[in-house]
């Protein structure tokens, strides 16, 4: 289950760049390709989160390997990347319902947003995979599903 991490963040790394490109072609006009490429942004998107929740239920989170004098530091940081995105997924879900129902004044004003949001997620979640399993890496936590039932 180690490489989960990696395959995870592959998939937030592939999301942004499918964001990238899609915002690229809405600029220059092409609807088609822009829709086709949020999409797979957005599947991306959706498998890195279901990566991430699985092996949080079933193996659990990495706690951080550094030294004492960064915990919180990284703490922060963490904290900031989950609102990051957290707030990302919460209007990304917006920002495809709107063109899901073809609002698309909102959407083109929320889609920024978004775009701007995931593009500032993306690479705080690659911070948080190198420090925690290529610069410090941590041990791991009892699994939820563990502690939920009592195992």
């Amino acid at each position: 289950m180690a490489i989960l991490p990696t395959i995870s963040t592959s998939f937030i790394i592939i999301s942004a760049i499918l964001v990238a490109i899609g915002w690229y072609h809405i600029i220059k006009g092409n609807r088609e390709k822009h829709q086709k490429v949020m999409l797979w942004g957005a599947g991306f998107a959706l498998a890195f989160f279901l990566v991430y929740a699985s092996r949080t239920v079933f193996v659990g989170n990495t706690s951080f390997g550094g030294p004492e004098e960064l915990k919180l530091a990284y703490h922060l940081f963490l904290f900031f990347h989950i609102t990051l995105a957290t707030t990302a997924a919460v209007f990304g879900i917006v920002t495809l319902t709107l063109a899901f129902k073809q609002k698309f004044a909102k959407h083109r004003k929320i889609g920024r947003w978004t775009a701007v949001i995931w593009l500032l997620t993306a690479p705080t979640g690659v911070a948080v995979y190198v420090l925690l399993y290529l610069l410090y890496p941590g041990g791991e936590t009892k699994p939820m599903i563990d502690a939920i039932f009592g195992l």
